[in-house]
């Protein structure tokens, strides 16, 4: 009879310890999926939600305290659950990485939610300042000196467009790109005599957490040219983390490179048609 042999290792029971972090590290992976799409997609309020974004994460960390006991309880008994302690930290870290970076960007970066190229007198919310009314959300108002202190400190590079065109192509160009962009317009004006001023005012949503943030874009004339305002504002939150003036900035690139373009395009000229020919008059004798 063949005699068998058993590997030391396989007869060590699994540390419960190590199954119970790999649980909640999966487990945290599914709530912060669900959270993000309760936020994207509005089924909870604001609040809500985000308590539920935060206890997925707390899940994680809490798996990680776990493993971290798990590890001091196979070190002592022998027991197996090394591989499933390892799972939990690598899942854990993939879980908690975006989060720590956005906690890291809150400390470097000012404590502002409001971006403009124009602080003195930035574009205004009108059609959008009913939406923020509600509960805990940022006022439709400019926030004033100190964010334009702060915001000159942080992004000195934001400043207004000067295209070298007519308002009304200027506005065209601008509402081309906020369509591109895929921002939901909630107003537009095109340029209109005599004022000949044209604004658009639309949401924007930030990547992952889907964040409402405004945008208001104002168009006016400045002698034969045109200059054009942005102005980016988040309804939650008193800092946004560069959100505002990464849109403001790509905007305001992508809006000087397509009118640069505009502006090369050889410019149509109406002929006028010709003068019709006198039908010679018969004189009758």
């Amino acid at each position: 009879m063949a005699r068998r042999f058993h590997a030391p290792y396989l007869s060590e029971p699994v540390s419960s310890l190590a199954s119970w972090a790999r649980n909640l590290a999966v487990f945290s992976v599914v709530a912060v999926l669900v959270s993000i799409l309760v936020l994207r997609f509005d089924f909870l309020e604001m609040k809500p939600a985000l308590m539920t974004f935060f206890g997925a994460l707390s899940l994680s960390v809490l798996s990680i305290l776990v493993g971290l006991a798990a590890f001091v309880a196979i070190w002592r008994n022998g027991s197996r659950g090394m591989g499933r302690i390892l799972l939990a930290f690598l899942i854990d870290a993939a879980v908690l990485a975006y989060p720590a970076y956005l906690a890291l960007q809150y400390r470097k970066l000012p404590k502002i939610y409001d971006i403009t190229t124009d602080p003195i007198d930035p574009p205004r919310f009108e059609a959008l300042a009913a939406l923020r009314n509600g509960d805990g959300t940022n006022t439709a108002v400019y926030a004033g000196l100190y964010s334009a202190e702060q915001q000159q400190k942080a992004y000195p590079d934001i400043e207004p467009v000067q295209l070298e065109l007519p308002p009304d192509r200027a506005y065209a160009i601008a509402l081309k790109l906020v369509n591109r962009r895929k921002w939901f317009i909630v107003d537009e004006r095109a340029p209109q005599p005599p004022r000949r001023i044209g604004r658009i005012e639309a949401i924007a949503r930030t990547p992952i957490m889907g964040f409402r943030e405004d945008v208001s874009i104002r168009v006016q004339p400045d002698g034969e040219d045109s200059r054009v305002d942005i102005r980016s504002a988040s309804r939650y939150f008193d800092s946004d983390i560069g959100s505002n003036a990464a849109r403001v900035n790509k905007f305001i690139d992508d809006l000087n490179a397509a009118g640069e373009a505009e502006a090369q395009k050889p410019v149509k000229k109406v002929v006028p048609p010709p003068p019709a020919k006198a039908q010679a008059k018969t004189v009758k004798r």
